[in-house]
């Protein structure tokens, strides 16, 4: 099945899933040991190890069907879609709370995500970094500093305070673990191609709010949580690019269905979810479109099905 195809026969809407998608992997051939075409003795090519690492932007916690609790993972998710539309034999760890350090690290009852990785791993997409900033109380933060003032920026004047960004230091601070967090893929997965995969669109890119009850963000402050989320997502980039990864920019493509846009509209939903989703993440369209931005990013590689 071919995702792009399949979108595009329906509404323009959907058609925009693909637009914009920062392809960083069309620069680097994409020649996992092993998975390359097959010659013409063997036209049938083996079966490509593809295994899903991340956080709850990738496991897609409340979609419809759940079917892992602990971890909140949908079977519509984007690496389940991806798997789907690309036949790849996928091996999906991704787990709502983590960070960095449960790569490595038991989360909870479950062990490393590292240990799903092995020499004859294909590929690998990554989804990190939100919770080591924490995203979540972050925004948790925002939301009940914003009666004593609904019109201006009291979450942005909570967090500089100091006369130092310290969302921003947090990002700053969370490039060293996502850096050998890719060096450890590297050394499980010697072989495999390694794709990070950004944050959609949380908040309006043109930084116009919705405070309402259901997004309960101050109006000033929709700008800079935005710019934060960017932060985050250049870091990524940066790193990826540093240790010989791909980044798939899932922002750019998700731009115009924000939190802030009504119910079939929005791929991200509200701080009060309205949809089988959880506050603040992709909805069932959100995840389709991130599958969607890194089919298009591999589409320039060897992994054809």
């Amino acid at each position: 099945m071919d995702l792009k195809k399949k979108q595009t026969t329906r509404s323009p809407g959907r058609r925009r899933l693909l637009r914009g998608a920062t392809v960083a992997c069309c620069a680097m051939a994409l020649s996992a040991a092993g998975a390359t075409a097959a010659s013409a003795s063997t036209p049938t090519p083996r079966t490509v190890n593809y295994v899903a690492l991340g956080d709850s932007y990738a496991s897609g916690p409340g979609i419809p069907t759940q079917v892992d609790a602990t971890c909140a993972r949908s079977d519509r998710n984007y690496p389940s879609l991806l798997a789907a539309a690309k036949n790849w034999q996928a091996t999906d760890v991704s787990c709502s709370g983590a960070t960095t350090t449960a790569l490595a690290g038991p989360q909870g009852s479950r062990p490393p995500q590292l240990d799903a990785l092995g020499t004859d791993t294909d590929v690998v997409t990554l989804t990190i970094g939100g919770n080591d900033i924490g995203f979540s109380s972050n925004l948790a933060t925002c939301a009940g500093l914003t009666s004593k003032d609904p019109a201006g920026n009291p979450c942005r004047t909570f967090f500089t305070s100091d006369g130092t960004d310290r969302l921003a230091q947090r990002v700053d601070d969370t490039a060293p673990k996502i850096a050998a967090a890719l060096d450890a893929i590297r050394e499980r997965a010697p072989h495999a191609k390694v794709v990070v995969v950004g944050y959609p669109d949380l908040f309006p890119d043109d930084g116009v709010g919705c405070t309402s009850s259901v997004v309960p963000i101050a109006a000033g402050d929709f700008a800079y949580l935005r710019d934060t989320e960017k932060k985050l997502n250049a870091m990524i980039a940066d790193q990826a690019s540093a240790h010989g990864a791909a980044y798939v920019d899932t922002y750019t493509p998700t731009v115009g269905h924000d939190m802030c846009k009504p119910a079939g509209e929005r791929w991200i939903e509200p701080l009060v979810a309205a949809a089988p989703t959880a506050p603040a993440h992709p909805n069932a369209l959100g995840q389709q479109a991130m599958a969607a931005a890194v089919e298009n990013a591999l589409r320039c590689g060897a992994y054809r099905r």
